[in-house]
């Protein structure tokens, strides 16, 4: 939808459209925005008194232009729309008349306020993001055959902003985890990184970085062509562990694409038996790296039998249900079952 704009001189209607279609800024959002269909984004109009509000869609389309020019802050965002009038009237906002103004409408009052711009945020429907993101990966998945077979999945961190995380300023027990953030009670605190340091004596001491935040939980395939191709995403505060995203993100990657996986990668914080699950029936492969949890690695037979710590083969004795909702199975030491063999050993 084009917003009309009286004839002014020396720009009227005509002329705004000209220089709309020569902005390198209008050029470069129109080809982006014209992959989406926004056509169920915004309801009919209802005629009716008083000015009519501005379209979802504007409001939509703003938000990706934050996103891709990285303003963090509201106040960046809103500057940043307040200096290219044009990409304003492109975004389809309303303009508010001023004749007095250059372009014919008053971009100050047309653009909604900081606290306006921040409870829109809040408040907006996910629902409307998802439909765009689904239309982006459903016309990618026709562009690229055989999208979707192998995924990866990873967490990354990120930061609330709160002060805790800011060194420079002075916060009593900062890392303290029964001692909540005023300005986020959502996040929660968390382990970045965890290192072991070597001590002058020999020994290792483990070093663990902390911040207060969330997690983003993303699955992605790659393509030589198009690079990568987030297929989900899930945020959770950032005490959860990271084999807690697999199962949320597996099932919106299965929507996404309307197909499961064949193949799945992860680090070691995702080697869990639902994820190699997800592969086994589909005779495909999760490469995934084994994860002892601090556990001895105990090597195993070409069957996949269990060695015990001499090297002999383990006895399995029977099968039950395991509590986390698989089959397990327990192994004894051949030397003491079926019969009492090894003596002392």
């Amino acid at each position: 939808m084009t917003p009309i704009i009286p004839v002014v001189r020396p720009f009227d209607q005509s002329t705004l459209q000209q220089m709309r279609d020569a902005d390198p800024v209008v050029q470069r959002y129109r080809a982006r925005f014209a992959l989406f269909d926004w056509s169920g984004i915004d309801p009919p109009r209802k005629r009716g008194p008083g000015a009519p509000a501005h379209p979802k869609s504007a409001y939509l389309k703003a938000a990706l232009v934050r996103i891709s020019e990285h303003h963090l802050s509201t106040p960046r965002w809103r500057a940043y729309l307040l200096d290219h009038p044009l990409l304003v009237l492109e975004l389809g906002f309303r303009p508010h008349i001023d004749l007095t103004q250059p372009y014919g409408f008053n971009v100050a009052k047309t653009v909604p306020s900081v606290r306006h711009l921040n409870t829109l945020l809040k408040k907006l429907d996910p629902r409307l993001l998802a439909n765009l993101f689904a239309q982006s990966v459903q016309a990618l998945q026709q562009e690229i055959p055989g999208l979707g077979e192998v995924v990866a999945y990873d967490v990354k961190h990120i930061y609330a902003n709160v002060k805790e995380n800011n060194f420079r300023a002075y916060v009593a027990e900062r890392f303290n985890k029964d001692q909540q953030p005023k300005n986020d009670l959502d996040c929660r605190l968390g382990v970045k990184k965890s290192t072991n340091q070597v001590q002058p004596d020999g020994t290792t001491k483990e070093k663990k970085e902390l911040i207060w935040g969330y997690g983003s939980g993303v699955a992605a395939a790659t393509d030589p062509v198009y690079g990568d191709v987030v297929l989900a995403d899930f945020t959770l505060p950032f005490n959860e562990n990271d084999v807690t995203y697999f199962v949320p993100l597996y099932i919106q990657t299965v929507a996404m694409l309307n197909a499961f996986p064949i193949h799945i990668t992860a680090d070691a914080a995702f080697d869990a038996w639902y994820a190699y699950q997800t592969c086994a029936r589909r005779s495909g492969i999760a490469a995934i790296p084994l994860n002892q949890h601090a556990h001895p690695v105990y090597e195993r037979d070409a069957d996949g039998t269990p060695l015990c710590p001499v090297g002999l083969r383990m006895h399995p004795t029977y099968q039950f249900q395991h509590t986390n909702g698989f089959r397990a199975q327990r192994y004894r030491c051949p030397l003491l079952y079926p019969t009492l063999t090894g003596g002392d050993l």
